[in-house]
């Protein structure tokens, strides 16, 4: 099942990819990523925005200097401390945004409608499933969390194709309310 999902996440990334370079090719792939932490978390710190990219403050620094020479971040003085600067789009860098997703979804309208109902009724619900799993295991990984199991095993039994889980298993049933104490969800592009 693993290798059959990688394979569908390979058709799934050569769209959006394709969307992505007719919308935003003259952004870099890291340039893309860090106006979209920007989007998410609206007048974000540089250090922040570093941490969020996995970049070195240095790297983040000069990207952030090329995206603001071409249009897409605006820097400001914080309102707590004035020496630490927020990150804000510019309007352009939201019609870009905005573009890309028009794009990827007219691309994925067009794959969509040549599928069965049923396949997408399945595959709809299938995503929603595996979005919020995987948005909880993420949320949980950068915390220290335990490993999120999947909900139909018992005593920690692994499928056959999946690596057992090295730390005390975390059980999530789907539509189940995240515990008040539990990981925050994390939301990404």
């Amino acid at each position: 099942m693993s290798a059959a999902l990688d394979e569908a996440a390979g058709t799934l990334l050569a769209v959006w990819e394709a969307a992505r370079e007719q919308t935003t090719s003259r952004l870099s792939g890291a340039q893309l990523r860090a106006v979209m932490v920007v989007e998410q978390y609206d007048g974000i710190n540089l250090r922040r925005l570093a941490s969020l990219t996995d970049m070195l403050l240095s790297s983040a620094s000069r990207l952030c200097d090329r995206l603001v020479a071409a249009g897409m971040l605006e820097r400001e003085p914080g309102r707590h401390d004035r020496r630490e600067i927020s990150l804000h789009l510019t309007p352009e860098a939201k019609r870009l945004l905005a573009g890309l997703r028009a794009e990827r979804r007219r691309r994925l309208t067009r794959i969509l409608n040549a599928m069965s109902p049923d396949g997408r009724v399945a595959l709809l619900r299938g995503m929603r499933e595996f979005d919020e799993i995987g948005r909880r295991d993420a949320a949980a990984v950068a915390e220290g969390w335990p490993v999120l199991q999947p909900s139909g095993e018992r005593n920690g039994d692994a499928p056959a194709d999946l690596p057992a889980p090295s730390r005390p298993a975390v059980t999530h049933r789907p539509g189940e309310p995240i515990p008040p104490d539990g990981p925050p969800v994390v939301r990404t592009a």
